[in-house]
Formats: C-alpha cells, sequence, structure tokens
C-alpha cells in the first residue's frame, strides 16, 4: 500500500484520533472545579494540594518530547497505545485515591500521556492522502482547545452532583474507549527514523523543563525574588545551554536543533508559546469574572457550571473551525491562516476588555477567541511539517506541542501575579485587573501576528540553481511548477552534487537533476503519472522520501548516515 493510496480505515481513525487528543486535554480542566475543596477533601494544606495540578504540568512537559522522539524511533502507534494506557493507569489510581500523594501519582501519569496530540498528527501525515491531511490535523490540533474548554463545564457537573472519584473514573472508562478504537481502526506507521535514544539528551531536556515550570508554576508562592525561584531559574538557563551544546553534538539527537532552527520551524514554535499564552489568559479570568458576586460592581454572581458553560460554546468553535482552517491554508497557505487566526484572537480580546458586564457578551468575545485559536492552531501543524523530514514528525509536533504548553504555563503565571497584586479592600480581583489580562491576552496576539509575519512564503525554487541529469524529455504540465524543490543536507551541510529523482506510483521516472553546490534543487516533471518517492542519492547514501503526489511540494532533505538510510527507506525504495 503507498502512501496515496490510504488504508481502507483513514476515514474511521480520524475521529478516533481526535476523541483522543480531546480525551487527554481533558485533564487539562478536569481537576480546576475541585481545586479549592481540595484541601478538605484531602486534609491538606493548600500549598501541598496544588502539586496535584502542577504535577500534570510537570510530566507533560517532560513527556511530551521524549514520546516524540520514541515515536519516530519505534512506531507512532505503539507509543500512542503506551500515553494511552498510562493515562487509564492514572486515572485508576486517582480514582481509588483518599489521600493527597496517591492522588497526585495519578495525576502525574495522566500528564504523561499528554503526546497523544502530536503523535495522532504524525500519524495522519503518514497515513492520510494529501486531499484529506488539512483538514485532519486541523481537526487534532484543535483537540487540544476544544478538551479544555468542554472539560471545565462536565467537570463542574460531575462535582456539584457526584463524588469526586467519579471525574477519574470517567476519565479512566473515556481512555478504554480510545484504546480500544485506537487498537482496532489505527494503522501503524511504516516510517521509523530508527537510531538509538539520546538518553543524555533527555535527562537534561527534563531537568531545564522541570526547573523552570516549578519556577514559573510556584514563583507565586515561594516569591519571584526568593533563593529557591532564583536557583532554579538560573539551573535552567545554564543546564539548556549545555543541552543545546550537547544536541548539536550527538550524532542522533533526541530534538534535531538543525532542523528546529530552520525559519520555518523556529518561528512557528516561538508563535506558538505566544498563542498558548492567548489561548489560556481566558480560561483563567473569565470563570472568576462569571463567578465573582454582583456586590463588586462587576462580578456576575454566576455558579462554576454556568462559568463553564459559558466557554463550552467556544470549543464546539473550535472544532468547526478545523475544515475551515484547512480550507485558507490550502488556498492561502498555513502562514496566512495562523496570521489571521491571531488577528481574530486579539480582536475578540478587545471585544472581552470592552465589554463584560453581561453574560452574554463574555460568550461572544469567548466565542471570537475560540475560532481565532481553532484557525491558528489548526494551521500549526502544517507549517512544521512542511519543514521538516518524514521521519522526525513526531518529534517536530511534539515540540510545537511543547511551545504551546509553556505559553499556557506563563500565561497562569503572569495572569495569577497581576489577579493577586490589583485586589479590591475585599481581597478580590479589581475590574482593572482582569481587563489588563485581557489586553494581554490581545497583545500576545498580535506579537504572534508579526512573528508569523516573518515565516517565509513557500515558493518554488527557481530551476536555474540545479543541474539537469541527463537532458529531460518534453515537460508535462505547468512549465512554472516543479514537482519537488528544496534543499539537500547531511549533517547540516550542503549536499552539493546529490542525485534527487522522483518515481511514479507505476515505478517510472517523473524528473531527475543534480543539485547545486549549496544544496538547492527543483526537480521538473518529464513524464505523466503521479509522485510517489522521492530518492536522493549522494556520496554513498541512498535515502527515500514519500511524495503526497501534488506538483509543487517543497521539501527539505536531511540526509542520514547510510546505516539509517537503508532502514528507514521504504521498501519500494530499496528494491
Amino acid at each position: 500500500m503507498t502512501p496515496d493510496a490510504p488504508p481502507r480505515r483513514a476515514p474511521a481513525f480520524v475521529p478516533v484520533l481526535a476523541l483522543a487528543g480531546i480525551t487527554v486535554s481533558l485533564q487539562q480542566t478536569l481537576v480546576v472545579p475541585l481545586v479549592p475543596q481540595f484541601p478538605r477533601l484531602l486534609d491538606a494544606p493548600a500549598a501541598d494540594t496544588a502539586w496535584i495540578v502542577t504535577a500534570t504540568l510537570l510530566t507533560a512537559a517532560v513527556a511530551v518530547p521524549i514520546v516524540g522522539r520514541l515515536a519516530d524511533m519505534v512506531g507512532k502507534r505503539r507509543m500512542l497505545l503506551v500515553c494511552l494506557a498510562v493515562l487509564v493507569a492514572g486515572s485508576v489510581v486517582a480514582a481509588l485515591s483518599t489521600s493527597l500523594v496517591p492522588l497526585v501519582v495519578g495525576r502525574a501519569l495522566q500528564g504523561l500521556a499528554t503526546g497523544v496530540i502530536p503523535l495522532g498528527i504524525s500519524l495522519m501525515r503518514d497515513e492520510l492522502p494529501p486531499e484529506r491531511l488539512g483538514s485532519a490535523t486541523a481537526l487534532m490540533s484543535a483537540s487540544l482547545g476544544v478538551g479544555g474548554a468542554l472539560g471545565l463545564p462536565l467537570a463542574a457537573f460531575i462535582a456539584q452532583t457526584a463524588d469526586w472519584h467519579v471525574l477519574f473514573w470517567a476519565a479512566g472508562g473515556l481512555g478504554v474507549v480510545v484504546l480500544v478504537g485506537v487498537v482496532a481502526l489505527v494503522p501503524e506507521s511504516a516510517q521509523r527514523a530508527g537510531g538509538r535514544f539520546d538518553l543524555v539528551g533527555a535527562i537534561g531536556l527534563a531537568v531545564a523543563l522541570v526547573c523552570l515550570l516549578l519556577a514559573v508554576s510556584k514563583g507565586g508562592t515561594w516569591g519571584w525574588g526568593s533563593a529557591t525561584t532564583v536557583t532554579l531559574v538560573v539551573v535552567a538557563g545554564v543546564v539548556l545551554l549545555a543541552w543545546a551544546w550537547w544536541e548539536l553534538r550527538a550524532r542522533q539527537p533526541l530534538v534535531d536543533l538543525r532542523v528546529s532552527r530552520r525559519r520555518q520551524v523556529l518561528l512557528t514554535n516561538t508563535a506558538s508559546v505566544v498563542m498558548g499564552f492567548s489561548m489560556f489568559a481566558m480560561s483563567l479570568v473569565y470563570p472568576q469574572l462569571l463567578q465573582l458576586p454582583t456586590a463588586t460592581g462587576y462580578g456576575l454572581g454566576q455558579s462554576i457550571l454556568v462559568a463553564g458553560l459559558v466557554l463550552a460554546p467556544g470549543g464546539l468553535c473550535m472544532m468547526a473551525m478545523s475544515p475551515l482552517s484547512a480550507r485558507l491554508s490550502a488556498a492561502s497557505g498555513p502562514r496566512t491562516t495562523l496570521m489571521l487566526g491571531a488577528l481574530v484572537v486579539a480582536v475578540g480580546y478587545g471585544v472581552g476588555a470592552a465589554f463584560h458586564g453581561s453574560v452574554w457578551e463574555l460568550v461572544v468575545s469567548s466565542i471570537v477567541i475560540a475560532c481565532g485559536i481553532g484557525l491558528g492552531y489548526g494551521a500549526m501543524p502544517s507549517l512544521i511539517m512542511a519543514a521538516v523530514p518524514v521521519a522526525q514528525t513526531a518529534a517536530a509536533n511534539s515540540l510545537n506541542n511543547l511551545m504551546r504548553a509553556l505559553g499556557t504555563s506563563f500565561a497562569s503565571a503572569v495572569a495569577g501575579v497581576l489577579l493577586a497584586s490589583l485586589v479590591t479592600s475585599g481581597g478580590v480581583p479589581t475590574e482593572g485587573a482582569f481587563v489588563l489580562v485581557m489586553l494581554l491576552g490581545s497583545g500576545a496576539a498580535v506579537v504572534a501576528l508579526v512573528i508569523v509575519a516573518f515565516v517565509p512564503r513557500q515558493r518554488p525554487v527557481p530551476r536555474a540553481v540545479t543541474e539537469p541529469v541527463a537532458a529531460p524529455a518534453p515537460e508535462v504540465g505547468p512549465a512554472s511548477l516543479p514537482l519537488v524543490s528544496g534543499t539537500v543536507r547531511h549533517r547540516g551541510a550542503p549536499a552539493g552534487g546529490a542525485v534527487l529523482t522522483v518515481v511514479s506510483t507505476d515505478g517510472h521516472q517523473l524528473g531527475r537533476v543534480r543539485a547545486g553546490e549549496d544544496g538547492a534543487f527543483a526537480v521538473g516533471r518529464t513524464g505523466t503519472g503521479r509522485a510517489h518517492l522521492l530518492v536522493v542519492q549522494w556520496s554513498g547514501i541512498a535515502q527515500a522520501e514519500p511524495m503526497s503526489g501534488t506538483d509543487g511540494l517543497v521539501r527539505d532533505v536531511d540526509l542520514a548516515d547510510p546505516v539509517r538510510a537503508a532502514r528507514t527507506a521504504p521498501a519500494g525504495a530499496r528494491a
């Protein structure tokens, strides 16, 4: 079966993967309604019960890049099943707990499953035909926001009508349903990177992320200028620099920084941090504003269930925006879609800052913000996948997911400081504090828009940079559109003189060129048929990359070492 002929199960596994993403993102808001009650329920200090939330944040940040790399090595479906099994186990541990420690352990295990969303996106890239890939990845990416928005009202309803343990039994049951669906309907990808796992890199990144996120999440409690907070920030910075030094020299790094520092990948990940900030600011501000008593003059006096229901339509809108995001990306490019999404988010927060005196005004504002997030989050995977090799899809998407998570952590810290410092005589946040956080959310979206504006447009590389290997036959198709163009590199250096051949689904050659000294190439069409493989040969290395079958593809190729290339090349290319 070729990438151009998708599995018969393709229509079924997309909703299964989307449900898996929603299930995992539900864990982020699952305990929010119970946070004020945990000290009483568990007979523990509030400072200790805060670890119920913090533990999930820390394990998620550490697990996402590690799971992504392992998925590229041993199989994406396999790691997806591992993540879901861990989520079910964590839910059961939490559901059976009656004290703080086992509940924190269960929540930490739930956080380890966060890698499901980038794994789902990567599986879709490997298994779906081009015409379905955009809408499917947009839906999977948006599931991060959908689950977060829907989780609050669902959790509030269960917490008000049943024992709190039911929350975790429900999460575990949903995890089992998704696990069975993946076993039955999701195929394993043939794309493997192979190689060895970078244990040193994994430990270094884990230490840096734990220190950074501990400082961000607990700095308000410990004091931002306290010795503990400052020490954690310094350690995080030093370890991160040492980790980057190691990754640039490792033969098989945990995160390929040479790929990650490409302009398109770097700017998209940077924008993801800022967009993550914008997304989470709404979840922090709107529920509080809705629940404050009307006696304050700006509070709306609603229950937590009503507050959650206000955000629920936004979650549905994120899902509805997925196909629109895919269509916009197909017509104008994911760069334009992401910029539009950031603009819509900025407008939504502006509406909220100006009009927040009634429930319906906040509903309108949250829907506008959610629509922008749905557009933007749907475009991010397309930008990432267009700039990384197929064998690094899971790791690259996982890193992008991590960037979003860092943005939400920073939003939580900044909003927490502002809402705790700008208070009335009664000790509740002032109206100005809420407005300021909303304006920061709007400003962050504008910053994301500016960052994305510098992402390079995907234009075909001029043919003048390449040299035909043999006299081409009369060209078939549009003269201005090559089959595929980009740059070929080996260990970060241009692979000048590499020979690139495009092969059709029936094994015929569609075009062949020799890359220039700078590694740039553009393969012109010299035959008829649907493009299937891009075969690259250079200095004893032979490597094949699947193609989508659509002319005008822009793809950079990173050549692996001969043993690894032979292991990861599709069977048709090795024959």
